[in-house]
């Protein structure tokens, strides 16, 4: 079976611009290749020089004629013609031998590089594959710091062997241009740049990426001193006349975003949701609510206990109201016992009247213990608070027995904590007034957390002691049912 061909390019310069991919084929490879002048060092061997393994097979490719005369009777492009055509029969026979050959190629294989006239002849009878890698121009760019085209401009690549006047009218016309193969062709290549009226926009950028590298402005540059591995840039027109203000965020971009995280975890926050965290310069919330969000340096952080909602609401609204851009933090969604209604309620003062308030939706825990259990909210439910804290229980129960004799499904809310242990009984109690003792009950603690569990029962034989506050129940109706394998769900259809 005969071998794989790769063109691997190993980038400009800097070993650690070389893919993973084009290392790995190195490392992997029997045969090494690698085209030199006749003094025998190649640049891109010597950036994959760590990537290479013992006991691999090397074969350098010495071009016949670089820049010198030759009395070859083709001339020079015959000499190289006669050249590649040696080459890939030398390649051929590792191929024919069922060897791996690894043709590295400094920067890209097919930019301006000799692979390409290889690949020509060996790929259409070898299976071969071309590893693309950073460019020469890709790595000017980066180094000048400067963007090559934004938007709707075009850019222009150009070898600085083509004839002055060419390149000067090309320049002329061009929205950026890079000009390559510089060395001998500078003071061309320069002299091009002026005559176009370009030159006070030229870059020159020598050895990109290497411990050798310089950028200059092209106007700068002693022609004398010019290497073949270096070019001209003529950058973005949008990036010349662009004159950048200090960072700052325009007057009027602060608001409030009240955020829902949802019950747990980064997979069940919306991208909305990151969207707006990631955005934001200042988040406010509850203290462990507030840990869920990663910490970030460039972001001012405000947590606050449990019980001073009202508080940090005004806090959030001032700080929009100075400029800052500020998420307020629920679990779950906001507006579902949580701090939308509390920042709602403030910024209903004329002090806030020009502070905008969006509410980011969130996943609620009753949709996630729902889901774990099933589909017990697959037909009308309720959503009940058992926190006598903010309203009277005897408003609690009222409603309870009104969501009872309904034949409401029941999402019940703080159904407990160390403090509140009556009025889960109560409940229990009152709703087995008007519900069957064999009605499902679904208790969802920590769902989406580490200490997830999901318990199915029912109303008769619910253990209150078993509940706290990180719990959330759903209760079913008179038509919800659980299968054989412990999945709750309500039909859509009601008997």
């Amino acid at each position: 079976m005969a071998g794989r061909l790769f063109g691997v390019g190993v980038g400009p310069g800097d070993p650690e611009l070389v893919t993973v991919k084009a290392a790995r084929l190195i490392g992997e490879a029997d045969v090494v290749a690698f085209h030199c002048a006749r003094h025998g060092r190649s640049i891109a061997r010597a950036i994959a020089e760590p990537y290479l393994r013992d006991g691999r097979i090397e074969e350098q490719l010495v071009y016949p004629v670089t820049t010198e005369t030759t009395d070859h009777p083709g001339g020079y492009q015959g000499a190289l013609e006669e050249f590649y055509a040696d080459c890939a029969v030398r390649l051929a026979a590792h191929l024919d031998a069922g060897r791996t050959v690894v043709v590295l190629s400094e920067g890209d294989p097919l930019f301006y590089g000799s692979y390409m006239h290889l690949h020509k002849r060996l790929a259409p009878h070898y299976p071969a594959e071309v590893v693309p890698g950073v460019t020469s121009l890709s790595a000017a760019s980066a180094a000048a710091g400067r963007p090559l085209v934004e938007r709707e401009e075009t850019l222009t690549v150009l070898p600085g062997t083509l004839p002055g006047e060419e390149l000067a009218e090309r320049l002329r016309t061009a929205d950026a241009a890079a000009v390559l193969k510089l060395g001998r062709t500078f003071p061309k290549v320069r002299q091009a740049f002026e005559d176009a009226g370009r030159l006070a926009d030229g870059w020159y950028v020598e050895r990109a990426a290497t411990d050798r590298q310089r950028v200059l402005p092209l106007a700068a540059v002693d022609p004398a001193d010019v290497p073949y591995m270096s070019l001209a840039l003529l950058t973005s027109p949008a990036e010349r006349s662009f004159a950048a203000p200090p960072p700052a965020r325009p007057e009027g971009t602060g608001g409030v975003w009240v955020v829902g995280l949802g019950p747990a975890g980064r997979p069940w926050l919306t991208p909305e949701a990151q969207d707006v965290l990631a955005s934001a310069t200042d988040l406010v919330g509850y203290g462990p609510y507030l840990d869920r969000v990663p910490p970030n340096p460039r972001q001012r952080r405000h947590g606050s206990g449990n019980r001073v909602e009202a508080d940090r609401a005004r806090h959030a609204l001032e700080l929009a109201r100075d400029g800052a851009r500020v998420a307020v933090v629920s679990s779950g969604d906001p507006g579902v016992f949580a701090m939308a209604t509390a920042v709602l309620e403030a910024a209903a003062g004329d002090e806030f009247a020009d502070v905008p308030v969006q509410v980011v939706p969130g996943l609620t825990a009753a949709q996630a213990v729902a889901a774990r259990a099933g589909a017990p909210l697959g037909h009308d439910f309720c959503v009940l608070s058992l926190s006598d804290i903010l309203k009277p229980w005897d408003v609690v129960e009222r409603r309870l027995a009104a969501a009872a004799e309904a034949d409401l499904v029941l999402a019940l809310y703080n159904p407990s904590s160390t403090r509140r242990r009556h009025q889960l009984p109560a409940a229990r109690d009152l709703l087995l007034k008007h519900r069957s003792p064999e009605t499902p009950v679904v208790v969802g603690r920590d769902v989406g957390g580490p200490e997830e569990s999901v318990t199915v029962t029912t109303l008769g034989e619910l253990d209150p002691e078993q509940v706290d506050m990180r719990c959330l129940l759903i209760v079913g109706s008179s038509a919800t049912r659980v299968t054989g394998q412990g999945v709750v769900y309500t039909p859509r259809r009601y008997p």
